[in-house]
């Protein structure tokens, strides 16, 4: 089993999750401005990835953009990791190939904790991406402990790339804020992920 064959009442039983809905769960979150460089490259690239409407497009022209302007405004302090096998616990499901992993790490060349995960949503469809996030989060969480850099708090996000829905793990409940953020607000998705890889206290 991997991560995307996971279905919500999976990660609930097998995984032992309790899944919360909660609206506005970032709404106390602040847009940040984005570089003239990401703006100028979504006013051309977004309309042809949404015209495309194939996950490869999107992927390319509007995901990854963001998350590097992430990265950008951590000023690298967080590595980004796309399409990188994350193998954790492969009896219990946890493994295979991840859309994208954030690290509140510098190194580039192997992933360090923590890590937040970025999953594509396949067919345009937030709810049956929801799943492989929160497995991915799972994941993330007994890698974070296995490092000995374990979190109060494990992130992450699923997106068509023109709508985004982020959630947050605390314990063994997952938090799904209901409150979808579109690509119009890109200040503010940004936002959402910058407070996502923050230095942990």
């Amino acid at each position: 089993m991997a991560y995307n064959q996971f279905t919500l009442d999976e990660v609930k039983q097998r995984l032992g999750v309790t899944v919360r809905e909660e609206p506005e769960l970032f709404a106390r979150v602040t847009p940040v401005p984005v570089s003239d460089l990401l703006r100028e490259y979504l006013h051309d690239a977004a309309p042809l990835a949404l015209a495309f409407s194939t996950e490869k497009a999107r992927s390319e022209m509007i995901i990854a953009p963001i998350l590097l302007e992430v990265r950008r405004q951590r000023k690298g302090e967080v590595s980004l990791f796309s399409g990188a096998e994350f193998s954790v616990d492969p009896e219990r499901g946890l493994a295979g190939f991840c859309d994208y992993l954030l690290s509140l790490s510098r190194e580039q060349l192997s992933i360090e904790a923590p890590v937040v995960a970025v999953v594509e949503a396949k067919n345009e469809n937030l709810r049956l991406g929801t799943p492989q996030c929160i497995a991915e989060m799972v994941a993330a969480r007994i890698f974070n402990e296995r490092r000995e850099r374990p979190l109060a708090e494990v992130y992450g996000a699923v997106t068509t790339g023109d709508v985004w829905r982020f959630m947050r793990m605390r314990g063994a409940t997952v938090e799904i804020d209901m409150t979808a953020y579109y690509l119009r607000d890109v200040e503010l998705i940004v936002a959402v992920l910058l407070q996502m890889v923050r230095t942990p206290l």
